[in-house]
């Protein structure tokens, strides 16, 4: 039998990584063409809106200086990016404690805590949103920061990926801590959290997006426009300026801008925090 009956000769080769790039490059449009429109409609007047030119033929910032102006925008990107702040930052310093926990400490029900911990992937937020909303009411978070703070610190894939990163670390290391008398905390405090800083970054970036972009839950919790983050005042524009989309699509621009500019930035510690927890 020669050789071209069992490999593939070098043109089918080329054309099927051909064939990959169109596809790649479709989808790839696909994912790109509504974020370009939403900034083309953005800039064009209220007569242009419908246009199908994706160039705006007069572009003018009048759009966003309304929305910063005649609306408190600014108010809420004000409360989302003290929730996602805050929420970033408590997440992180428990899920820490609780990976290291449950990768390196010893104690009875550690891996059907885990299991449990895990098991709420299943379970997704418009679920568990009724009797959430009745247990955040009950605790008088009604209204407030804590209620839009508290429910959202936890997150089951913040504590897996922390964990599969602790077990990856090698042992001798706290083994040698121990020797020279630390304890667990010192052993977390002076080495574990140093060492998982690039994972700790990555899952910052990832809970920073997340809660800048949540939407539902700051939507049932809060009924004060004081309160209100970017994702419920944009919902608000669709009842007041029903077809007034170029002010919808400019203050999503204004929300879609910072996280487009941190995901560009941080994309590698993002993928390899993903390739580091172990999933490929």
């Amino acid at each position: 039998m020669s050789n071209a009956s069992v490999f593939f000769t070098r043109s089918q080769v080329n054309l099927v990584r051909t064939v990959w790039m169109l596809v790649t490059l479709i989808l790839a449009l696909m994912t790109i063409f509504p974020l370009l429109w939403m900034v083309s409609i953005a800039f064009k007047g209220q007569t242009e809106v419908f246009s199908s030119n994706l160039l705006p033929k007069s572009p003018s910032w009048n759009n966003f200086i309304y929305v910063l102006t005649a609306v408190p925008f600014v108010r809420y990107l004000l409360n989302t990016f003290i929730v996602s702040a805050v929420v970033t930052v408590l997440a992180l310093w428990f899920h820490t404690m609780a990976g290291y926990a449950l990768a390196r400490l010893r104690f009875p029900g550690r891996e059907t805590i885990f299991i449990l911990i895990f098991s709420t992937f299943l379970v997704s937020l418009p679920v568990i949103i009724v009797p959430l909303f009745i247990l955040v009411r009950s605790m008088g978070m009604l209204n407030s920061y804590a209620g839009l703070i508290v429910p959202a610190i936890f997150n089951a894939f913040g504590i897996f990926l922390l964990r599969q990163y602790y077990l990856s670390l090698p042992r001798e290391i706290e083994e040698a801590a121990v020797i020279d008398g630390a304890g667990y905390w010192r052993i977390y405090w002076s080495i574990i959290l140093p060492l998982s800083r690039p994972m700790i970054a990555s899952l910052a970036i990832l809970f920073f997006l997340a809660n800048w972009n949540s939407f539902l839950w700051p939507l049932t919790v809060t009924n004060s426009k004081d309160l209100w983050v970017v994702q419920v005042g944009i919902a608000s524009f669709r009842s007041q300026y029903a077809s007034s989309w170029q002010y919808i699509m400019a203050a999503s621009t204004i929300v879609a801008a910072p996280m487009l500019v941190i995901f560009v930035i941080f994309q590698k510690q993002i993928m390899e925090s993903i390739k580091t927890s172990g999933l490929k």
